[in-house]
């Protein structure tokens, strides 16, 4: 999670257990806006197999459906489910089985799926180092059902959220950009995966681009501190949001905590 950065350093910020395992979140959002209810990512989802899930060590109650269901909302009442990407643990959730386990179907029935075509294409027919992140029960799926839909560069369906499209952790990956109340909240995704990772060389090893990474990172966190955006992680097990200011020694974060804090 961390790329070349030594475990002397970054256990100080998320110490990991015997197993080297350290704790993460997979933290969605749901935006409702006006007749819309958007919902960005879907966790890792429950349809793998035991093995699967062994390599990860669940832990926690909440899932997805019951935190929708916890805000007065129920499942069909998703309108437009946007997919930042398509590795298994931003799109997991997107895909369930029926009750027999024969046929594949979307979570989300009255909903639109949004991706990219380029970044479809770079899932759909992965190379060898991502192969395993894009998981075609993930993917297919969601295309048979007819619910998907495109979202070009530079454009956006939708009144209050634009996107930043990267290509430093994979092919296209589209960041949110939601505009709430005359502020920009920024759904970083996995650019930046949680507060810990502001510093620039502090880059997952799962980036194909490494070196882009740092250069989109360091993009977006320049206007965050220009424009004071709101920074949403969803990876972090702690923090929710932070803002970032600039520091004689780099950008740096200024406060971090719950979303609500900041709104």
């Amino acid at each position: 999670m961390f790329g070349v950065v030594p475990k002397t350093l970054w256990n100080r910020h998320n110490p990991s257990d015997e197993k080297n395992l350290c704790s993460w979140a997979m933290r969605c959002l749901l935006i409702e806006d006006g007749n819309k209810l958007i919902l960005i990512d879907t966790g890792l989802g429950d349809k793998q197999d035991e093995k699967f899930f062994g390599f990860y060590d669940l832990h926690g109650d909440a899932t997805l459906q019951s935190s929708i269901r916890n805000k007065g909302f129920d499942l069909m009442d998703v309108t437009d489910v946007i997919l930042t990407h398509l590795h298994f643990d931003h799109v997991g959730g997107a895909v369930k089985y029926n009750q027999d386990r024969s046929k594949l179907l979307p979570v989300f029935g009255n909903a639109t799926y949004w991706s990219n075509d380029a970044h479809w294409q770079w899932a759909t027919n992965p190379n060898p180092r991502e192969k395993a992140s894009f998981l075609k029960e993930n993917i297919l799926p969601i295309q048979e059902s007819g619910q998907l839909k495109m979202i070009e560069t530079g454009m956006s369906p939708f009144e209050n959220i634009d996107f930043i499209h990267v290509d430093g952790h994979t092919e296209q990956m589209m960041l949110p950009v939601i505009n709430y109340k005359n502020q920009k909240i920024i759904y970083a995704a996995d650019l930046i995966p949680s507060s810990f990772h502001i510093p620039l060389p502090w880059v997952m090893s799962y980036d194909v681009r490494p070196l882009l990474t740092m250069q989109e990172k360091e993009q977006v966190l320049q206007n965050a501190v220009v424009e004071k955006h709101i920074l949403l992680f969803e990876h972090d097990p702690l923090y929710e949001a932070a803002v970032v200011e600039q520091t004689e020694k780099g950008i740096k974060i200024r406060e971090r905590g719950d979303l609500s804090g900041f709104i």
